[in-house]
């Protein structure tokens, strides 16, 4: 006790603190010759015998240590500490190596109880694949991983790869199977994973229109009893015979799948009933098809069925009832939201958060889609049956109109008015109780409906080229829709007729700026840069429109003729060899080829494409002139004279035509067919001089006896031909005379008479250039004859100029498709 303090009033309360017990004092460990013997001798490793010192916490013996005063201490179940003294010996310490100590320690040895200078810890040993679990498990997962593949590839479009890899996993699958019938655990097979292979390859083979081997696999899984509801495959097996068009197959089996489904699985039944009213019309059984369909609109109506119902019925010519199926129709709930939902209110700022939030999301869309179908199948079925359910067209679309706007679908309505004066328009039906009545209507009606009214009118109009009343209702439309852009167009439209090219392209860039998309608008803006002589623009703008329409046949001519203009005819030869491949019977394309490669000094090529126009189109004069000609030069006068011939039945006022023939025949040496010829065209002609000319020649060289009436004939005609030219003279000179006493006469008040005179000879050149009063209208003058053909005797002849026929010029606008549809987008 002599450790132990009382503590009295007058001791310090905070004394003996700073005391411990020296057993616990480690740092004189190395010189405690208990402890070192104890540590050097086995009996350091030796169990402590603890049975035989019961005791308390404090009390009994003392511990010794070669440091001061020993303690008695014992341990809290009466065993004594690890290295007390014990009747006189020094008792080992327990658990020493447990500790990190040994008997082969030394001094000065390093202290290292968690053994971290033997290296580091070696690997944890893998398990075994060799067992046959193992391998039976490592077979599953690459199985189920060739399975996701095979369904990503085909997510990606990559049928073959996704065939591949289900082949492939039907392969490890039966490799697995074999591992566990060699196992012994054979009853242990994974159906799930049977039938997800053996499906998916299955579905893999009918996505490879390899039917014959899906087929085979369905049967495998179909005939597998161990796999519950298997027999839902059936309808899947009864599509792939509806792709073959193998009906009554595909019926059979959608009526056994119909029977293994229970009635509560009433959505499935419905669906199957639904391919079957399908696959009865395609079989034409209107009757049978319309027994499934009235069954489903009875159970569960939706607007797929009413509106085949509506077809069966329009099929067998029973107006009644496709009155009632249209009413049905109109009827069937679409199970969506109202849009006043999601108009958000002014006040509650959480609430228009969340509305804007879902104004677009995938519901939303889903929604607007489903309403979209259901609003396509009602104006369809309108406009199927309107002609068939009353006795006028009119009378018909007027009732579904009205059943129309008792109904949900009260905003289709004016739709159909629309659609109704369309089918006005393409009836041709342009008088005013038809298609421009109708739209009238729609100008005090709402703006949206207002522009699409007066958008389909100002196009009317402008096919009427009644192009005031077309600016009007052009007007209108921009005005009830700013943003329209069939309206702008149609606006353009007017502006290009009256020839304001720069107005016109401004409305065409404000059509593109509204709808980026619109063809229309950047077709007719490349045709105003055209008209404007600013070609660079305009190949960008056909460039562009070709980027989005790559086989317009239009586009592809612009060009073409665009890099003409540009002096550049390897790339207008291009572009049209690009054009022949969408459309290779356009005798046009062919002609223009032809030029081209004219012009670039080919004339086998432009031979090969010229003829092959005329193949196409054996009425273009200028292709056959070209033709003509070519034989001439090229020594094969016969061959030119059927161009020639079929160049008079074309043309049979045209005097110069009959005289190539003539002229050919003559080149060839057939003189008499040469004269009969000659004679033929002058009691056609009798004042042409050419051919009289010809006949002297013939008859002379022939010593024929007509000779010399033919020359009294000639002598004649020149000499009214100059009597003609005089009085042309003499009349031109007695105007420039009567112009110069003008001129003096108005000189006096400081007017000039330049410009009276020169529209008086303009006047008077064009008065020339009509045909006299005794000539046909298409019949050119003596003189132009005279300047075009030349061919004086033994002479050979020249070959007339060639020129292709262009497309009424690509400027002309009539041609150019400028208007825009009767619906705006």
């Amino acid at each position: 006790m002599e450790h132990v303090h009382l503590a009295a009033e007058e001791d310090d309360l905070y004394s003996g603190y700073n005391d411990y017990n020296p057993t616990f004092d480690s740092e004189e460990l190395d010189n405690d010759a208990g402890f070192q013997q104890a540590v050097r001798t086995s009996h350091g490793r030796r169990p402590p015998m603890t049975a035989k010192f019961p005791g308390t916490a404090i009390g009994g013996r003392a511990l010794g240590t070669s440091f001061g005063s020993r303690m008695p201490m014992a341990s809290s179940m009466g065993r004594p500490m690890t290295g007390a003294v014990q009747d006189g010996a020094a008792r080992p310490m327990t658990a020493v190596r447990a500790a990190g100590y040994s008997s082969a320690m030394t001094r000065g040895s390093t202290f290292d109880p968690l053994g971290q200078s033997k290296g580091p810890a070696p690997p944890l040993e893998g398990k075994s694949e060799d067992t046959p679990d193992e391998k039976v498990k490592i077979l599953e997962k690459k199985v189920n991983d060739l399975i996701e593949e095979s369904c990503l590839a085909h997510g990606h479009g990559d049928l073959q790869l996704s065939l591949d890899r289900a082949k492939e996993a039907g392969r490890k699958e039966r490799a697995l199977v074999r591992q566990r019938e060699q196992s012994g655990n054979a009853d242990h097979i994974n159906l799930d994973l049977t039938y997800s292979v053996l499906f998916n390859l299955a579905t893999q083979y009918a996505n490879n229109d390899m039917y014959a081997e899906a087929l085979n696999t369905y049967q495998v899984i179909v005939k597998n009893k161990m796999f519950s509801n298997a027999g839902r495959l059936k309808v899947n097996m009864a599509n792939i015979h509806f792709k073959q068009k193998n009906y009554p197959k595909a019926i059979k089996l959608y009526r056994m799948a119909l029977d293994q489904i229970s009635n509560s699985h009433k959505e499935m039944r419905i669906k199957i009933m639904q391919n079957i009213g399908v696959v009865f019309i395609r079989m034409g059984q209107y009757s049978d098809a319309i027994t499934s369909f009235e069954h489903i609109m009875s159970e569960c109506p939706n607007i797929k069925t009413g509106f085949n119902l509506i077809l069966c019925y329009y099929a067998i010519g029973d107006r009644e009832r496709m009155k009632k199926a249209f009413q049905k129709l109109i009827c069937v709930p679409l199970g969506i939201d109202e849009e006043d939902k999601y108009i958000p209110p002014n006040d509650d700022t959480h609430a228009n958060l969340v509305i804007e939030a879902i104004k677009n999301d995938k519901l939303h869309q889903m929604e607007r889609e489903r309403k979209a179908l259901a609003e396509k199948f009602i104006m369809t079925s309108a406009k199927l049956i309107a002609p068939a359910i009353e006795a006028t067209f009119a009378a018909g679309f007027d009732w579904c109109v009205d059943m129309v706007k008792s109904s949900q679908y009260v905003e289709l309505a004016n739709d159909l008015e629309i659609n109704k004066a369309i089918t006005y328009l393409r009836q041709r039906d342009f008088n005013q109780v038809g298609a421009v009545e109708t739209l009238k209507t729609f100008e005090k009606k709402d703006s949206r409906v207002k522009s699409a009214a007066a958008t389909n009118l100002s196009f009317l109009y402008f096919l009427e080229k009644d192009y005031d009343q077309a600016d009007r209702y052009a007007d209108l439309a921009m005005t009830a829709d700013r943003y329209n852009p069939a309206a702008l167009i149609n606006k353009g439209n007017t502006v290009f007729v009256k020839k304001d090219y720069e107005k016109a392209a401004e409305f065409y860039k404000e059509a593109l700026r509204n709808d980026s998309s619109c063809t229309e608008a950047l077709y007719n803006l490349g045709l105003t840069y055209k008209r404007l002589g600013r070609l660079e623009e305009s190949l960008d703008c056909f460039l562009k429109l070709h980027a989005i329409l790559r086989n317009s046949a239009q586009v592809m001519w612009q060009l073409a003729s665009l890099f003409e203009m540009l002096e550049d005819p390897h790339q207008a030869i291009e572009w049209l060899m690009q054009l022949i491949t969408v459309t290779p019977t356009d005798p046009q394309v062919l002609a223009k080829l032809g030029e081209l490669y004219d012009s670039e000094g080919d004339k086998s090529q432009a031979f090969q494409y010229y003829q092959e126009s005329f193949r196409y189109f054996p009425s273009n004069i200028d292709v056959i002139e070209w033709l003509g000609a070519y034989y001439i030069d090229t020594q094969f006068c016969e061959k030119a004279i059927q161009y020639f011939e079929r160049a008079t039945l074309i043309q049979p006022t045209q005097v110069k035509w009959q005289l190539m023939v003539a002229s050919c025949y003559r080149r060839s040496g057939n003189y008499q067919k040469a004269l009969e010829t000659y004679k033929d065209i002058h009691r056609k002609f009798p004042e042409n001089v050419e051919c009289l000319r010809f006949l002297v020649r013939l008859c002379t060289d022939m010593g024929m006896k007509e000779v010399q009436d033919y020359a009294t004939k000639l002598k004649k005609v020149e000499k009214m031909k100059e009597i003609r030219e005089q009085r042309v003279k003499s009349a031109r000179e007695g105007s420039a005379r009567g112009t110069r006493r003008e001129g003096s006469a108005s000189s006096d008040s400081g007017h000039s008479s330049h410009g009276t005179s020169a529209k008086g000879e303009r006047l008077s050149a064009k008065m020339r250039a009509l045909p006299g009063s005794n000539e046909p209208y298409e019949a050119s003058s003596q003189r132009d004859i005279d300047a075009s053909y030349v061919d004086p005797l033994g002479a050979p002849m020249e070959r007339p100029k060639t020129a292709a026929k262009k497309r009424n010029e690509e400027d002309e606008f009539a041609d150019e498709e400028l208007g825009d549809d009767l619906l705006p987008e």
